[in-house]
């Protein structure tokens, strides 16, 4: 099973811009499946899936944020 890139673009938060790469896979029963890999850092990337590109920009739009914005909670309680 290969992965085809179908589509990049870039997520801004704040001040930062994050790439981000979507993918579609085939399974071995046929169907499609979609994947998005959002590059946080040089070893940091969150990836997600859902059955539509729709879908997984959505929730690309949803989730990269949170998950951003609770890193930097964490960061500040350790901090302290």
């Amino acid at each position: 099973m290969f992965r085809k890139l179908v589509k990049t673009d870039a997520l801004t938060i704040e001040d930062r811009t994050f790439a981000v790469r979507y993918f579609e896979l085939r399974t071995q029963r046929g169907t499609r499946r979609y994947s998005a890999e959002i590059l946080l850092g040089p070893d940091d990337r969150i990836i997600l899936d859902d059955d539509s590109v729709s879908e997984l920009e959505a929730r690309t739009a949803r989730l990269v944020p949170a998950t951003l914005y609770s890193r930097m909670l964490v960061a500040r309680a350790t901090a302290a």
